[in-house]
Formats: structure tokens, C-alpha cells, sequence
């Protein structure tokens, strides 16, 4: 049978080397983006890594160097596919391009153990985690700082209703918290919501957000017992 036939326990150790290798550094770079709550995160960047892995060793084993390079190019070009269904896009901001992005990434770390370039996936791994994590703080700095000019593509806007007579504390609450964040506002409205309450509507400067750090702001807020709503909204102007 050619199944037995093709029992090659070197092979075997060989492709176990690259498997493993793929899992762990597919591991690691899901766990960066599992602890962040991403949309893809260990298992998904595992699987990708193990899956690349698993389709140039095969390629490798099967038609030698110049099949896995064929398969190499195939997994680049459709790896794309499960990237983009991680991207989606909310009212003006487009989110998962940086998941999609290591997902890339994942994939081409397991293709490089795939081909038995150990050392090669685990500088690959080094490097995507150094995307991720070391250049974090540069790009959260940059973002937040305030533009020059009037209109942007993409601004953020917290809200708050509160009533009338309590309108100079909960501004006082909601610049706190703003500043405690780093996000400086741009520009501040104030008016009239029904009766007895108004709404302020606060205009961040920074064109960049963390969507969970707003999530928690707005909550912060609207445990006050003089804020009756609070909450955020990205939008688009042209």
C-alpha cells in the first residue's frame, strides 16, 4: 500500500519539528492578541500558523523545494480571504486591519517552519510580536495628539445628558476622566435636552481611539448619580 510506502519516520521527526515549532510560535503570537481580546485570537493564529505549516511540509516533502514554493505563494495570496472576515467596519471606523495583518503574519511564521527554517519562524515571531506590543505605545502617542486642522476623516464624540443644575460638575467629571485618558478634547457643545436636562457633547481631538478604553469611561460616567446617559459614537465627516 502506498500509504506504508510512505511511512518515513526521518520524514516524520522532520514534520513533527515543524509542527511543533509552528504551534508554539503560532501560540505566542495568538496570546498577545487573546490578551487584548482581539478578534482572532491563540486558537485562530495557531491554527493559521499549524495549517501553513502543515501545507508547505507536505509541499516540501512531496515535491521537493520548488513545490513548497509554489504552496508559499498560495498561502499568501489566501490567507487574504480569512483576513478580511476579520475586518469589519462601524459608522466611519475600520476595525481588524491590524488582526488581519498578524494574521498574515501567523501564516508566514508557520510557512517558515513548514520549510524547516526553524530559526527563520522564530525571528518572524519576534518581529510580529514587536508590531504588536513594542510600537503600541508610539502609535497610541501619535494618534492621541491633537490635529491642526478642522476636519478629519474620522472623529469620536462622547455624550452626556444630564439634568440642568448639575451641568458644571458632570463637565468638571467627563474633562477628568478625559484627561486621565490622554484624550484632549477638540471641541465642546452644550445644549438643551427636553426639559430640565442638556446634553454635552465632547469632541475628541484624537482621530485614534481605544474603543474599550471609552467603554469604560462612558460606564465611569454613568455610575454618577447626576449623569443620566452617558455614551460615545464614532462619525465621519467629509
Amino acid at each position: 500500500m502506498l500509504a506504508i510506502q510512505n511511512i518515513n519516520l526521518i520524514s516524520l521527526l522532520d514534520t513533527l519539528v515543524s509542527l511543533t515549532t509552528a504551534f508554539v510560535l503560532g501560540g505566542l503570537i495568538g496570546f498577545e492578541r487573546q490578551y487584548r481580546q482581539r478578534t482572532a485570537g491563540l486558537r485562530t493564529n495557531v491554527l493559521v500558523a499549524v495549517g501553513a505549516a502543515v501545507f508547505v511540509d507536505m509541499a516540501n516533502r512531496l515535491g521537493g523545494h520548488e513545490g513548497a514554493v509554489h504552496v508559499v505563494a498560495y498561502v499568501v495570496s489566501g490567507i487574504g480571504f480569512l483576513g478580511a472576515g476579520v475586518i469589519m467596519r462601524e459608522e466611519g471606523n475600520v476595525r481588524g486591519i491590524n488582526t488581519a495583518a498578524t494574521l498574515w503574519g501567523s501564516a508566514a511564521v508557520g510557512a517558515a517552519a513548514g520549510a524547516d527554517l526553524i530559526l527563520e519562524a522564530v525571528m518572524g515571531t519576534l518581529f510580529v510580536l514587536a508590531a504588536n506590543t513594542l510600537l503600541r505605545p508610539i502609535v497610541n502617542s501619535i494618534n492621541r495628539q491633537p490635529l491642526d486642522i478642522i476636519s478629519v476623516e474620522v472623529t469620536n464624540t462622547v455624550y452626556v445628558i444630564a439634568n440642568r443644575e448639575s451641568q458644571k460638575g458632570v463637565l468638571a467629571i467627563l474633562e477628568g476622566e478625559l484627561e486621565r485618558c490622554s484624550y484632549p478634547i477638540r471641541n465642546l457643545d452644550i445644549h438643551a435636552f427636553g426639559e430640565d436636562d442638556v446634553e454635552i457633547e465632547a469632541t475628541l481631538a484624537a482621530t485614534s481611539v481605544e474603543g474599550v478604553e471609552l467603554d469604560a469611561l462612558v460606564q465611569r460616567l454613568a455610575v454618577s448619580p447626576t449623569v443620566r446617559q452617558a455614551f460615545w459614537s464614532p462619525s465621519t465627516t467629509e
